[in-house]
């Protein structure tokens, strides 16, 4: 092991992420996305900025070039996010705290991909999380926002990285191929399994069911995510998603809720490869945890 990463697993910030993800999934714990929750100013502005980033890859069409992948648009694409990030979080920020939007801007900018590579992975969605993370820290999101921040904002967010990926064909980062969960996310599987915890007929064996799928998607992530996995990919569920195939023969969600938690600790949390360009500042420190 890298000796950083256990500087990482003991400091501040990873006690403070781990908190932030686990507490949004007990607040969504057996809801539909669909339900009614508080959307507050704050919600919104978050949605405009997200609008604003999908409009911009409108504005950005893929280029002609002889490789299939990685198409260089996503660089012209990037490059105005880079410019105007500090702009858009500001006006998120209440003015009280706008001095904060130069050090949140680096999650938000870490949190769409890599415009070297042309990549994305479960880091950038990490680095989201943490965006999301200081916001509630400096008090723009608050304990009532819980719901929005996954159902609304997160929700979003995924549609506009899908949106990238197909339309720049971007590479998967760190991709474990057919032995990871997914080529792009994770979080939305865990919080998205946790929505099923209880539910009294769909069962972990029913998302490889096209069927079931594309009936109930609008009202759930974990859904959601797999059918954008059926739409991508061809071939037999069982041999391009092995794990989730796996997973499905899991008796109940909260067995796959707390496994899919474990599993992110330790694949996603823990693999330098992966956590390697996480940022560290005063929002989230990379101090150890106080006693």
């Amino acid at each position: 092991m890298v000796p950083d990463m256990g500087k990482w697993k003991r400091s501040q910030a990873y006690a403070d992420y781990m908190g932030f993800v686990l507490t949004l999934n007990e607040g969504v714990k057996g809801k539909k996305l669909s339900c009614e929750y508080k959307v507050s100013e704050t919600v919104k502005k978050l949605l405009d900025l997200l609008e604003t980033l999908d409009r911009w890859i409108d504005e950005t069409p893929p280029v002609d070039q002889p490789s299939r992948f990685g198409n260089k648009a996503y660089r012209t694409w990037y490059a105005k996010l880079d410019q105007e990030a500090e702009a858009l979080v500001s006006t998120v920020l209440p003015a009280d705290v706008h001095p904060a939007a130069p050090e949140i801007a680096v999650y938000l900018k870490e949190a769409v991909g890599n415009s070297t590579r042309i990549d994305y992975g479960t880091g950038h969605e990490a680095a989201f999380a943490a965006f999301l993370c200081c916001l509630c820290k400096v008090g723009a999101l608050r304990v009532d926002d819980q719901m929005a921040i996954i159902f609304r904002v997160f929700n979003r967010y995924l549609e506009v990285m899908r949106k990238l990926q197909k339309t720049y064909r971007m590479e998967p980062a760190g991709s474990q191929g057919v032995w990871g969960l997914d080529d792009f996310q994770f979080l939305p599987f865990i919080w998205g399994s946790s929505q099923f915890v209880d539910h009294p007929t769909l069962e972990p064996r029913h998302f490889v069911d096209e069927k079931v799928v594309n009936e109930h998607y609008p009202d759930y992530m974990f859904f959601e995510c797999i059918k954008f996995i059926n739409e991508m990919k061809t071939g037999p569920f069982a041999e391009h998603s092995n794990q989730l195939w796996n997973i499905s023969a899991v008796p109940t969600w909260s067995k796959v809720n707390q496994g899919l938690i474990r599993m992110y600790k330790a694949e996603c949390l823990e693999k330098f490869p992966v956590i390697q360009h996480f940022k560290f500042g005063s929002l989230l420190s990379i101090q150890p945890v106080k006693p």
